[in-house]
């Protein structure tokens, strides 16, 4: 399994207990004297090493000239996952005042809970997310048209490949036949047969609601234009386009290029499947042991790579309603996502700050690092999951309906997809 999976298993289990703990609760905005209140405050960051890195040293500059506004951290308390830990701690009324590492698939079960502020009610709140973010922000909004988050950092992801499976399977690695649904097929099948490979691709078949977000949703992003599974309350992934994608999906597991069975580690890291869909985070985990290229998503008819959206993977950073002294949060906030703590972000761990036109703003680093240069270029064009209620258990109701259509083949898929459909309107209605 990829890092990205392996950072994403068992959220489905977790967010029962936000679930569970849900209350009717406020909106979760600034009130009284907390909104401008200065002080103290605590913040969590993820246990990745190189983000330990960067948080350590944002906190250390901001200390040095804040005195007065002392900003701690730790790493998000151990737990299945940090999902269940932010859940936990919602329903306890002790989260820290900040964490960088929101799930956006999780923010309406934490606002619903009662547990996010939303940004909007800072002065400066909703034109500072606009102004760094650009047009991306508006997907970030919840229903009733708040942030609940800060978009932070993302992760376009793509094709990646394995240049010496093409090579030994007779295919050319710089610019491999992959941009159709045609081309992709009849390459999969060559890289099975000559390759050495077990798979010419292996997304995880398992049932969890977010894996479509590496199988399915990168490419019906891309065959559609940039629509996501849900836009104003209506499924669209009964559109052509969207049986287009699923098609193209149940002919390569119906072909054995994609195995409907779970593979127990890393299938492309092992190098038993030739190709698989990840971000930029893969550059530092793969590049000593695997020659990869990277290619965009494939669509039916082949659109230039400069034409395709793709899927985000990004992760957010939140403000949580226990917070006292949501003046310094809001201020350490802005700080941690300037143009200089964001250029740091990039050095150190490679991934995309959410910032319009990153390569623009970082020349030196993408001269020095020119194979994330297609990454930026793409996170110009990232599309998120729907921000809207039921999130989870909408995801896990597609995914239902797409394993037993896509995977192991029990329905036809426009039946289990127009099924789908109809309980997924209901459930982002809020119903």
């Amino acid at each position: 399994m990829s890092r990205t999976g392996l950072r994403l298993v068992s959220i489905a289990t977790a967010l029962v207990l936000v679930l569970a703990a849900c209350t009717s609760g406020g909106s979760g905005a600034p009130a009284g004297s907390a909104a401008s209140a200065k002080g103290p405050i605590k913040i969590w960051y993820s246990n990745n090493k190189e983000e330990v890195a960067w948080a350590k040293a944002v906190l250390a500059a901001w200390n040095k000239d804040h005195a007065d506004q002392q900003v701690t951290g730790e790493e998000i308390p151990a737990g299945k996952t940090s999902e269940e830990v932010i859940g936990a701690s919602i329903t306890a009324g002790n989260t820290p005042c900040l964490i960088f590492n929101t799930a956006p698939a999780a923010v309406p079960q934490f606002q619903k809970q009662g547990g996010l502020v939303a940004l909007d009610d800072f002065a400066d709140g909703a034109s500072y997310i606009k102004e760094r973010t650009g047009d991306r922000a508006d997907q970030y909004k919840f229903t009733d048209g708040k942030f609940y988050q800060m978009p932070w950092k993302t992760n376009p992801v793509m094709i990646f490949y394995n240049k010496t499976v093409f090579t030994k399977a007779g295919i050319p690695t710089d610019s491999p036949p992959l941009k159709t649904y045609d081309e992709f097929l009849a390459t999969a099948k060559t890289l099975v047969a000559k390759g050495g490979v077990q798979a010419a691709i292996w997304p995880s078949p398992t049932s969890e609601f977010f894996q479509p977000w590496f199988d399915f949703y990168p490419l019906f992003i891309a065959q559609s234009g940039g629509k996501q599974l849900v836009e104003g309350g209506e499924p669209q992934f009964t559109s052509p386009d969207g049986l287009a994608v699923a098609n193209f999906w149940k002919a390569l597991y119906d072909a054995k290029l994609a195995p409907n069975e779970p593979y127990p580690k890393d299938s492309f890291g092992d190098q038993k499947a030739a190709m698989a869909i990840v971000g930029p985070w893969a550059i530092a985990v793969y590049g000593g042991k695997v020659e990869w290229g990277a290619v965009p998503v494939p669509t039916k008819d082949g659109k230039d790579a400069k034409e395709i959206h793709t899927f985000s993977d990004e992760k957010s950073i939140g403000m949580y309603t226990s917070c006292k002294n949501r003046g310094t949060a809001w201020e350490f906030l802005k700080f941690a996502t300037s143009k200089d703590s964001d250029g740091q972000l990039l050095t150190l761990t490679g991934q995309m700050p959410m910032r319009t036109d990153v390569v623009g703003a970082y020349p030196d680093y993408f001269q020095k690092n020119p194979e994330y240069q297609q990454f930026a270029d793409a996170a110009s064009r990232t599309v998120e999951v729907p921000i809207v209620p039921n999130s989870v258990e909408m995801w896990q109701t597609f995914r239902t309906s797409y394993s037993e259509s896509v995977i192991f083949g029990k329905k036809p898929i426009d039946q289990a997809f127009k099924e789908a459909a109809d309980k997924i309107k209901t459930l982002v209605s809020g119903s």
